[in-house]
């Protein structure tokens, strides 16, 4: 069975989710205007060269208006299962010293059965850097996989991936009393200590801990 490239993966998951929402097939230009509300930065070029990639392989077919209709090919692997999610560059697990890009540097292609409940456009990743929260089972290098913050929801107990001054950490929230609030390590390494901020200060809390997916099982 042939494989795709994880772009090719990324664009057949995007077609289908759009067809799927909107009972519409996609053109082109509607695909990648779908895919930049998503965070995805392709431009329409790119994402036209995918597309005619997909048609060569019979993957896809276009009709006269140029709308994309997904075609059953059993040479391929069925991806119908399959999404992306965009990885943020690298959060620290120490202190908060390793920048967040607030452009995807890739993608993880994970299947929609590890996430069924999940609004799967809202998850994204970043690469552990560190041991402080090594007992909550997030080891140097894995991927963990956060739900976008919102600004609704408790956050008291959670963990969250914060962005402070440019810098993203990973640590649990907890309000010590009013107007303080603790990013706690959890550790083995006693050598790690909580941040401190004011509730007023300027920080960003990018997103809420879902899950971590250990590099021990992702090709790197």
């Amino acid at each position: 069975m042939q494989k795709l490239t994880p772009k090719q993966e990324m664009v057949m998951d995007f077609i289908r989710k759009i067809i799927d929402q909107t009972n519409e097939n996609p053109t082109s230009y509607g695909l990648q205007k779908e895919m930049l509300n998503n965070g995805h930065s392709d431009s329409l070029k790119s994402i036209t060269q995918v597309v005619e990639a997909l048609e060569k392989k019979d993957l896809i077919k276009r009709d006269s208006k140029r709308k994309i209709y997904p075609v059953k090919n059993n040479s391929y692997a069925n991806l119908k299962n399959i999404f992306s999610i965009p990885v943020y560059g690298l959060a620290s697990c120490g202190e908060a010293l390793a920048y967040a890009n607030d452009e995807a540097e890739g993608y993880l292609q994970i299947s929609k059965r590890i996430f069924p409940q999940e609004k799967t456009g809202k998850l994204f990743a970043v690469k552990a850097l560190g041991d402080s929260m090594d007992k909550d089972n997030i080891e140097d290098g894995d991927y963990v996989i956060f739900e976008k913050y919102e600004n609704e929801g408790d956050l008291e107990g959670k963990i969250v991936v914060v962005v402070i001054n440019g810098m993203a950490t990973i640590k649990r929230f907890k309000k010590v009393e009013k107007g303080l609030i603790g990013l706690f390590p959890n550790s083995t390494n006693d050598f790690h200590q909580p941040i401190y901020i004011h509730e007023n200060d300027s920080i960003l809390i990018a997103g809420v801990f879902k899950k971590v997916l250990p590099v021990t099982f992702t090709s790197l």
